[in-house]
């Protein structure tokens, strides 16, 4: 039974840990073994996500404390602040955790903290946690944790040990604005962790490929999070940070968390009314890209288009600003230049390399496949396809057809049908 004590905690934690977006699907499988509590299976979402047939999984998102040495400008937690703060003992947020999954509530945990004392005290308090999870209750199940900024190679290698997924968020992607919001702070104190967890999960692999019982160290790999919109980087300055990220720390993923105005009182934050949501969506398409598309930072962004354009998506933008690659052939192309056609995702493209061997494809074919004619028109040629290309109708006139607002169906009537394969 829980107590009133622990339930109070959990409130006041549980909504100092809201605004850490970077949590996901678990990426890991760990199957339950005799004696043992829960399981965690690879594409499982957690924190409230969807599985392939519709599931919604959660987990428990919570803080150790919010009781902070540091006194962030952007941070609800920071010291200065006024809040109600709490802090859970070790065996609380053990027996929290195992008491919710026991009761269906959640599927695994999202672990975080305050800095309390120094990194080092804090961490070691989260690694007791996650260690007493796995060893004393032998539970199974997803556990993401933070690692704090600044703690020793020690405490990350022995948290590795345990969790699924670590992360250390950067906040503030350059050295210079970090240090007007958060002087107490640095990007040192940051990239030696995710080093630290990059060292680990190579060592871990080199070590299973000649000891199969080897232990595995952040089998889904790390994490980690920039804030956008309260700081002057632009989309150029933000996408290099992660593309540097992905290629040099094996980040499995980067959050982008729309700036959120929770200390409207300190004038070096910017003063918004709501998070700047479309932006972190094309920061996130953008992203997306990178990592399945084969698109490099600097062509989504550049020194003459330094920030992502809000009303088209970052492919489509591409695409337009350079008519020279268009029309591809999709009975001839290779699969790189396939994938860079607006309204063609990874899977339609395979689809469309794999099917294409036994045939020319055409316009219906195409739609079977699930191509967004919509878009790809304008981009292709194949056998039915009219050759009214980007070429003919100009980027300019493709932007405006493709960001004008639906009509109404009684109206769809009275326009002009220009392709009738259109979607």
């Amino acid at each position: 039974m829980i107590n009133d004590n622990v339930l109070e905690k959990l409130k006041v934690l549980a909504e100092s840990a809201k605004y850490d977006v970077s949590c996901s699907s678990s990426g890991t499988v760990r199957k339950n073994k005799a004696g043992g509590l829960g399981n965690t299976v690879g594409g499982m979402g957690i924190c409230h996500s969807f599985t392939e047939d519709g599931r919604c999984v959660s987990l428990l998102k919570i803080m150790l404390t919010n009781f902070c040495i540091y006194d962030c400008a952007y941070c609800i937690n920071r010291r200065s602040n006024d809040i109600r703060r709490a802090t859970f003992t070790v065996q609380e947020l053990v027996d929290l955790t195992i008491e919710f999954y026991r009761r269906n509530y959640i599927e695994g945990l999202f672990l975080s903290s305050g800095v309390i004392n120094n990194p080092d005290y804090t961490m070691e308090r989260m690694v007791r946690v996650v260690k007493e999870l796995r060893t004393v209750h032998r539970y199974n199940g997803y556990i993401h944790m933070k690692s704090i900024p600044g703690a020793s190679r020690e405490l990350v290698n022995e948290a590795g040990l345990y969790a699924d997924r670590m992360s250390v968020n950067l906040e503030i992607p350059t050295e210079t604005n970090l240090k007007l919001l958060a002087p107490e702070k640095d990007h040192r104190s940051v990239y030696r962790p995710m080093r630290y967890i990059q060292q680990g999960m190579q060592q871990s692999i080199e070590d299973r490929r000649k000891f199969r019982s080897a232990p595995r160290f952040v089998p889904a790999g790390q994490s980690t999070q920039m804030i956008v919109g309260a700081t002057s980087e632009n989309d150029k300055d933000i996408l290099r940070v992660s593309s540097i990220l992905y290629q040099q720390t094996r980040m499995r993923r980067v959050y982008y968390s729309g700036f959120i105005p929770v200390n409207s009182y300190d004038t070096r934050l910017p003063a918004l009314k709501q998070a700047p949501l479309v932006r972190e969506n094309r920061l996130y398409q953008a992203d997306w890209l990178m990592r399945f598309y084969q698109y490099r930072a600097d062509e989504i962004v550049d020194d003459a288009h330094p920030d992502l354009d809000l009303e088209i998506d970052p492919k489509l933008a591409w695409a337009l600003r350079h008519p020279e690659m268009f029309p591809v052939d999709i009975n001839k192309a290779d699969y790189a230049m396939i994938l860079r056609v607006p309204g063609i995702g990874v899977k339609s493209a395979q689809f469309i390399v794999t099917s294409r061997r036994y045939g020319k494809l055409n316009a219906s074919q195409l739609k079977k496949i699930g191509v967004v004619m919509k878009k790809a028109q304008y981009f292709i040629t194949c056998n039915e396809l009219p050759m009214y290309t980007v070429h003919e109708a100009t980027p300019e006139y493709v932007r405006k057809i493709l960001i004008e607002p639906k009509k109404k169906k009684s109206d769809d009537k009275q326009l002009p049908i220009i392709f009738p394969d259109s979607e």
